[in-house]
């Protein structure tokens, strides 16, 4: 796999040595470098790289470039590129897991660093495309009238947090809240997980019954007891819990009412 990138930096002498070290690898390509938060979105949003290498404590604060950069990405961009941070101390590390960067170098860079970077990319390209071949074609089974449905497996979520692993069967969870940086998840026995991880995450990696209805919120379908379109509502089963959902995601209400028509259904 090749991958190119971008090194927002405003130290001339580190972008030259990542430059050097990444000159190295042919799987790596260079495009080009800014010293500042404007001219680096700029070049971004012109030639959407495969990988950033941002500095986020520089040498002169006046420059911008901080992770308030990711923010501005996902202003314009549907999948950003990957972050690799490259900075001189550990201090920020917990900022950048909150942002979900890709990787954290700490300066002065060497080429091991980027032996990892490569062969963590590769391993995550090779399950991206496991991924895509299973969604391209969803097992199908036919149920006890002979109709045909997707097969949706249930499927385990693991929330890290400081080596804390927690198992979430995907059956147990209602509904996903954005919160800033992070997002909650909603069980149906009413508790409430926090995993630090945006909602754009969770929308990325999750797929039906787990349904995007807000900017806010995705909702497990399976959980939803009606729909009040004139109200812009989805009610949660056996809660008094009221999702709004907004009309940039009404085409996905659409297709959740539509889903809930094709199964056994009387309507009166």
């Amino acid at each position: 796999m090749n991958y190119t990138y971008i090194i927002l930096d405003d130290d001339p002498e580190s972008v030259e040595k990542t430059k050097a070290i990444a000159k190295e690898f042919a799987e790596l390509n260079f495009i080009a470098s800014a010293n500042n938060h404007t001219d680096g979105l700029n070049l971004i949003l012109k030639h959407t790289p495969d990988l950033i290498f941002l500095e986020i404590a520089p040498k002169d604060k006046a420059s911008g470039l901080s992770l308030n950069l990711i923010n501005g990405l996902l202003m314009y961009l549907k999948e950003l590129p990957k972050i690799i941070v490259t900075t001189k101390s550990k201090d920020l590390a917990f900022d950048c897991i909150q942002y979900e960067v890709s990787d954290y170098f700490l300066k002065p860079v060497t080429a091991i660093d980027f032996v990892k970077l490569i062969h963590k990319l590769n391993k995550l390209s090779s399950e991206d495309e496991v991924l895509l071949v299973q969604k391209l074609k969803p097992k199908e089974k036919k149920d006890a009238d002979g109709a045909l449905n997707k097969n949706r497996k249930s499927f385990i979520l693991c929330v890290k947090s400081y080596g804390d692993h927690r198992y979430i069967d995907s059956n147990e969870i209602c509904y996903f809240q954005a919160d800033n940086n992070s997002t909650d998840i909603h069980l149906k026995n009413g508790e409430m997980i926090t995993a630090f991880k945006t909602l754009k995450h969770f929308e990325t990696v999750l797929s039906n019954p787990f349904i995007r209805i807000h900017n806010s919120y995705i909702v497990n379908r399976n959980y939803i007891s009606r729909i009040h379109t004139g109200n812009a509502l989805c009610y949660i089963k056996k809660t008094t819990i009221k999702l709004p959902f907004s009309k940039s995601y009404k085409a996905n209400v659409d297709f959740i009412i539509s889903e809930f028509a094709n199964e056994n259904y009387i309507e009166t």
